[in-house]
């Protein structure tokens, strides 16, 4: 994924973004949160969550179809249908409406109704969005802040058949083997620090992992490639609109290759996956978690903290072995040139020395020579 950012309200561009096209489309007034939240495919139906949820907090018992069809405001028979649709998606369920139903096994699907209890008091966890298939979440979260969905809201899919890559290319997602997430930001900063939040959005992911397991050590390369054996396992998009001195909202896209065990032949070389780099097998639901209290807590600090700035620049500096001394290659505006990173500049750009002396890099993509 890259790094992407619109225009400004009067169609100017920042100065730092010259070569992103300008576009004429208005932004809807605000109204609210829309009725309905947009994406290509349906939204999955809360009753799957609540059924899942159900079996889960009665998992010594069988429920019966009559007391499951009670809790959640329906009949035996669309109770049945249900579960015929939890099981073609991989749910483990015994039973039938005769005898009840009791669940196998704790699925590894992020259904809100799951996920929504472990980030109880972050942004993110009042409104959470699910697709069994989408085009991309990306897509959709864009097109809900523009009809005025509230900062926090996560668009979540268990498969994106559009998902967004680096410049044209798109973001392999194959079925509830990663985490396909958007989340919508409101953040009160200039449309400067939106490279700020993209770095602090690869902090929350090598956090994330770290939590989960503290042995593997994600490297971060500028600006916000997770990497791990040299390999992306992260992609990270940021999209904005903004006005010349105001971001109106931010989508922050994260594509986060978990229990792959394979790639197609042209992204072997390039990608790996969490569950490839270390050999185990990790549950998404607890990775989402982490992946969304992570980037609440770095989000929050970038908002209201005067230090957050030069904070986030400092760990990304300190966690990334691609900021400092590191021989690269740099494709930018039809170009490139070689040299060695020099670090940061204060505004979070990344600075290589040449033979011709000290560049920064504005954008670009940046590979080791």
């Amino acid at each position: 994924m890259q790094l992407c950012w619109l225009k400004t309200d009067d169609g100017r561009l920042p100065s730092y973004n010259s070569r992103i096209k300008r576009t004429t489309k208005k932004r809807p007034a605000r109204t609210g949160a829309p009725a309905s939240l947009p994406g290509i495919a349906q939204k999955t139906d809360v009753r799957l969550g609540r059924i899942v949820r159900l079996l889960m907090d009665n998992a010594t018992v069988v429920a019966s179809g009559t007391k499951i069809a009670e809790e959640i405001g329906t009949s035996r028979s669309e109770v049945w249908r249900l579960v015929q649709q939890l099981r073609s998606l991989g749910v483990e369920i015994v039973g039938h409406p005769a005898t009840g139903y009791r669940l196998q096994s704790a699925p590894d699907l992020l259904l809100p109704e799951i996920l929504a209890p472990f980030v109880k008091g972050t942004i993110f966890g009042k409104n959470i969005h699910h697709y069994y298939k989408i085009g991309s979440t990306s897509a959709a979260a864009m097109e809900a802040a523009a009809a005025g969905a509230p900062e926090g809201t996560v668009f979540l899919a268990e498969q994106q058949t559009a998902g967004r890559g680096r410049g044209a290319h798109s973001w392999h997602s194959p079925q509830s083997t990663g985490i396909y997430c958007s989340v919508v930001l409101r953040p009160a900063l200039p449309p400067s620090e939106a490279l700020v939040l993209s770095l602090a959005a690869g902090l929350a992911v090598h956090a994330a992992v770290q939590e989960i397991d503290s042995r593997v050590q994600p490297d971060l390369k500028w600006p916000n490639d997770p990497l791990l054996d040299g390999k992306k396992f992260c992609g990270l998009l940021t999209e904005m609109n903004a006005e010349a001195t105001r971001v109106r909202y931010i989508v922050l896209g994260i594509g986060l290759n978990v229990n792959q065990t394979s790639f197609p032949a042209e992204l072997q070389p390039l990608a790996t996956s969490l569950r490839l780099a270390t050999g185990t097998e990790w549950s998404r639901m607890e990775l989402c978690a982490s992946l969304l209290k992570s980037l609440d807590r770095e989000y929050r600090s970038l908002v209201e903290s005067a230090g957050a700035h030069d904070s986030i620049l400092r760990r990304f500096q300190e966690r990334s072995s691609w900021i400092r001394g590191r021989q690269v290659r740099i494709e930018e505006n039809g170009g490139g040139f070689d040299g060695v990173t020099e670090g940061l500049d204060p505004r979070g750009f990344l600075q290589v020395r040449t033979a011709q002396g000290l560049r920064t890099v504005l954008s670009g993509t940046v590979t080791a020579r």
